[in-house]
């Protein structure tokens, strides 16, 4: 399906059967990344393939690519309509390659984003963008409202982080008796499955951008993301905090690597259950979690994490090992009624 907009083609494709276009997307996102944030890690084509193609929650998308007079890609755009929560607004991650922005291709594969999103039946469209960056600049400008601050901060994994990593942990272990230490890599365990959705469920607390509802975690939606990370070759190490007498998992964190991004470790969730705060355990499974990718995974120099600038409980237990910001983004919600989506 090809549409012209604006003396753009605009044309739908399906990663699975357009693997060529699915790869010139891959490299435009890439270049975005190295022009924006040239200090994070480039996630490789499996877990790409795996948002694009696949789609990390199951809801429907679509993928669209744009077309210059000369018939090469340069645009890129994935529509992500939930459909379990937040079922008012859309997602969209847009990508135009550093060397032909300014040029209307962004303006105009949102333009067509926006009324595909307003198709959907959608009000809101979502998306986020480094501050400081041409992004954020594009996105103010077409009068999208930024959202609260989420700080990137980056952790390099080497000899002193590492000798400060016994005391970090003793001192936790020392609020947190009658709790043991679990790990393990690669999918969770099946006995697990629903005890790791509820502390996933416990980020609903977390700070986030008003209008926005939080995700609904249970165990299918744990074993899909994981089905489709793990699945696809990535390595999953997870620390948990189990309460003895309980037998309850009271705390969790989880850490990807790639092997397709050597020397990168991605925080993905940190979490401790309302109930079991006040404990250190936060604190205790991410020395253990460090100490766990030093062994398993030497070759990981560098872990990147994010948290809205608000958390400064989570913050605080991250400058502890020495986590230093690397940049923010945030949310750029734009209403469609008022950008003439229809």
């Amino acid at each position: 399906m090809s549409l012209l907009d604006a003396g753009v083609d605009i044309t739908r494709f399906n990663g699975a059967d357009d693997p060529g276009i699915l790869q010139s997307c891959f490299h435009i996102v890439q270049q975005s990344i190295r022009a924006d944030q040239p200090d994070q890690g480039e996630w490789s084509m499996a877990p790409f393939r795996a948002k694009w193609v696949d789609g990390f929650t199951g809801s429907p998308q679509e993928t669209w690519f744009g077309t210059a007079e000369s018939g090469e890609i340069t645009g890129c755009y994935l529509l992500m309509l939930p459909d379990r929560e937040n079922v008012s607004l859309a997602r969209v991650v847009l990508r135009v390659p550093p060397d032909r922005r300014r040029a209307g291709m962004g303006t105009a594969l949102l333009r067509h984003c926006a009324h595909r999103a307003a198709l959907a039946g959608r009000t809101r469209l979502i998306a986020d963008a480094w501050d400081g960056t041409s992004g954020a600049e594009f996105a103010r400008a077409v009068g999208a409202r930024p959202g609260i601050a989420d700080v990137h901060r980056t952790l390099h994994l080497n000899d002193a982080v590492l000798r400060r990593l016994p005391a970090l942990r003793r001192e936790a272990e020392g609020l947190a008796a009658g709790y043991s230490v679990l790990t393990w890599a690669g999918s969770t365990p099946e006995d697990m499955l629903e005890q790791v959705a509820a502390v996933h469920a416990a980020m609903a607390d977390a700070p986030r951008d008003e209008g926005l509802e939080t995700t609904v975690w249970d165990a299918a939606r744990i074993r899909r993301l994981e089905g489709l990370t793990v699945g696809r070759g990535l390595t999953q190490f997870s620390v948990a905090a189990r309460h003895d007498a309980t037998g309850q998992l009271a705390a969790l964190t989880q850490i990807l690597t790639d092997p397709g991004a050597p020397g990168f470790g991605f925080q993905q969730i940190t979490a401790v259950l309302s109930a079991h705060r006040g404990h250190r355990l936060g604190l205790l499974v991410k020395a253990a979690m460090l100490e766990l990718v030093a062994k398993a995974a030497p070759d990981v120099t560098r872990i990147t994490t994010d948290n809205a600038g608000s958390n400064e409980h989570m913050i605080a237990i991250n400058a502890r090992f020495g986590f230093e910001i690397s940049g923010v983004t945030r949310h750029w919600e734009l209403d469609l009624a008022g950008f003439g989506a229809s």
